[in-house]
């Protein structure tokens, strides 16, 4: 195998957790995901030659991830009623599960899915414990307005995981 494969393959490994949040957020059930992780894997496959190293890897993957993830949904245009997830994928330690814990992520998720696409990507970035500025960076606005946007998708998603109790 080639170094660069190798190289690839290796940050990939690193930052697959990025790719699984992305997929969960913007995909409601196991197979969408599945294919959405493939997409960005692709994608990000693609353009590994043009990584120039200039930034992190992972702030470059997650640009490419959300990108994707936005053009997968619309091209996709489907969106199936949400199905229960598959535990296993989070190999949670038996003395680590709590299920009250389980529910809440699981409804997290499920109003996660209910925002639109820049609205996702906010909460995403917001979960990662991006700064403001980095969000603007990313998103190609003001960092005024990124805190703005965040705001409202946070009021968004309350307003959704209170609709659901």
């Amino acid at each position: 195998m080639q170094s660069s494969e190798q190289e690839f393959l290796a940050k990939i490994e690193m930052h697959k957790g990025i790719i699984f949040k992305i997929s969960k957020m913007y995909m409601d059930n196991r197979d969408d995901q599945n294919d959405l992780f493939q997409e960005i894997v692709y994608q990000v496959w693609k353009s590994f030659s043009s990584f120039e190293g200039k930034s992190e890897f992972s702030t470059w993957l997650y640009r490419i991830a959300l990108n994707t993830a936005i053009i997968f949904l619309k091209s996709e245009k489907r969106r199936s009623f949400i199905q229960n997830d598959d535990v296993s994928l989070y190999k949670i330690k038996e003395e680590e599960y709590n299920l009250e814990d389980e529910q809440n992520l699981k409804r997290m998720y499920e109003c996660i899915q209910k925002l639109n696409p820049i609205d996702k990507a906010l909460i995403f970035y917001y979960l990662e414990d991006f700064s403001g500025k980095e969000m603007a960076e990313q998103m190609g606005i003001s960092e005024g307005n990124a805190r703005v946007k965040l705001n409202r998708a946070k009021e968004k998603l309350k307003q959704f995981i209170q609709d659901t109790r």
